[in-house]
């Protein structure tokens, strides 16, 4: 009998600790709240991952058993829960955070102590991370040597003979969600699995013409993008079942059809890149990737960093970004570069209270993702180009020109032309308070905040 803990995979299906703990005797499977890590996530997400884990419980009654829950230190809980049982191992899916893999290290020692075995498998991502090098270029080479890596195959499912029945054994309360202000998506593998099936229907197959079609979002966001990200990011969904399927429609597909399906599978070998990062640099969620010969001057005004978060700033793409993030806990992912370049570059403020502020806000929040995407915007990163630096103004001109995505959460800018809402932060202050007086001047001249974020990273590069 073997002990599975669960931590952010929470399926039955795909899921390769599970599989592993099946192979030797029946499964007691147990998830540990731990304050001191659950506690540090914002609520949004802690609410959706709790309900998550609810949702996990009824799939193993529904087998017959039950998950066990238990809170404290795993260090603790599992060898003691592992003797109390009679189990003989304890498996786990291998974490790359930090303090995830402070937390292995004990639960092993413990373990150890205590006479049980301990085995681990990679299930986070679809290549082990070391099997890779360290350091790649670009994201181009990345790509091409993590191709080269053979892919696992879904876990197979499991049966209800290989979980134990735990008869006797106190299944514990789960934690109550902390109270939220927004509407969740639903929790759980099947509420998953039904998003990436509507997907899969019609939205893989104009994914590259669509993924940075504004009004295509909002028109309906469930086809434009896959809206993945929450399900990936907490578990309730393997990577090996989304890359399966999404290969299996790009190989039968032809054309644009084929080079539609291609992008989205190519997208996700960024989520497998910035894993890569963090399993290399552990610290990447708090120091740059990047060395610089000089240090980067970031601005540390209060008044700024505020008005970002609100969605104040006065230039319309980024407010409707920052506001589409406080009404559903998402954005988009061409707001989600623009609000960020903004902060970054035309604002100056460091990357690392944008990453924070999106980890206590989104509910899709995953800790490799937002650290290495923050790093590649703020040009402390992985990006070939030394400094990028994304226009407000051209990008709502490319992917929003009829300023549907915009007016939908900027109401302030419904009757105002869509042409003007493009041009807004260029206009007279006059005719801005003629248009729209309840909106807010621009925090910050656009050519202004471009010039000086290219002479701060300029001789942060050594190049002034």
């Amino acid at each position: 009998m073997r002990l599975l803990w669960h931590r952010r995979d929470l399926r039955l299906r795909d899921n390769r600790g599970l599989a592993t703990a099946a192979t030797d005797g029946p499964v007691v499977p147990v998830f540990v709240h731990d304050p001191d890590l659950l506690d540090r996530v914002g609520d949004r997400q802690r609410a959706f991952f709790l309900r998550g884990v609810r949702r996990l419980r009824e799939g193993y009654r529904e087998r017959g058993s039950d998950l066990i829950v238990r809170e404290g230190r795993p260090s603790e809980v599992l060898p003691a829960l592992a003797d109390a049982v009679g189990a003989d191992a304890v498996v786990y899916n291998d974490h790359y955070r930090p303090e995830r893999r402070e937390r292995e290290d004990r639960v092993e020692a413990a373990c150890a102590d205590a006479g049980v075995e301990t085995a681990s498998e990679t299930d986070l991502v679809l290549v082990d991370p070391a099997r890779l090098d360290e350091r790649y270029p670009n994201h181009g080479r990345f790509r091409d040597a993590w191709e080269e890596v053979p892919k696992e195959p879904p876990a197979p499912a499991l049966d209800a003979d290989d979980l134990a029945a735990l008869d006797g054994v106190d299944p514990g309360p789960i934690p109550d969600d902390p109270v939220v202000d927004i509407d969740l998506p639903a929790a759980g593998y099947d509420a998953g699995r039904d998003r990436f099936d509507g997907f899969l229907d019609g939205g893989i197959d104009s994914y590259r013409d669509t993924r940075d079609d504004l009004p295509a979002a909002v028109a309906d966001p469930t086809l434009a993008v896959s809206r993945m990200s929450p399900y990936l990011a907490a578990g309730m969904i393997g990577i090996r079942e989304v890359y399966r399927d999404a290969s299996k429609r790009h190989e039968s597909a032809s054309g644009d059809t084929r080079d539609n399906a291609w992008k989205y599978l190519d997208e996700l070998t960024w989520r497998e890149r910035n894993y890569h990062l963090l399993y290399y640099q552990p610290d990447l969620p708090s120091t740059n990737y990047k060395s610089f010969p000089n240090g980067i001057e970031w601005r540390t005004d209060p008044d700024d960093f505020d008005a970002w978060k609100r969605g104040e700033t006065g230039y319309p793409l980024v407010d409707a970004g920052m506001r589409q993030l406080r009404e559903e806990g998402y954005i988009h992912n061409r707001p989600r570069q623009v609000v960020a370049s903004f902060l970054t570059k035309h604002l100056l403020v460091d990357w690392r209270r944008g990453r924070r502020h999106f980890a206590e806000q989104l509910v899709d929040h995953d800790p490799a993702s937002n650290a290495g995407n923050w790093q590649w915007i703020a040009s402390t990163g992985t990006d070939s180009v030394d400094v990028r630096i994304f226009d407000p103004v051209a990008q709502m001109d490319k992917y929003d020109e009829g300023a549907t995505f915009v007016k939908r959460y900027v109401p302030e800018l419904r009757d105002v032309p869509a042409g003007t809402v493009v041009e807004w932060p260029t206009l007279p202050a006059d005719e801005r308070e003629r248009l729209a007086a309840e909106y807010p001047d621009p925090i910050v001249d656009r050519d202004e905040g471009y010039e000086r974020a290219q002479r701060v990273f300029e001789r942060a590069l050594g190049k002034r």
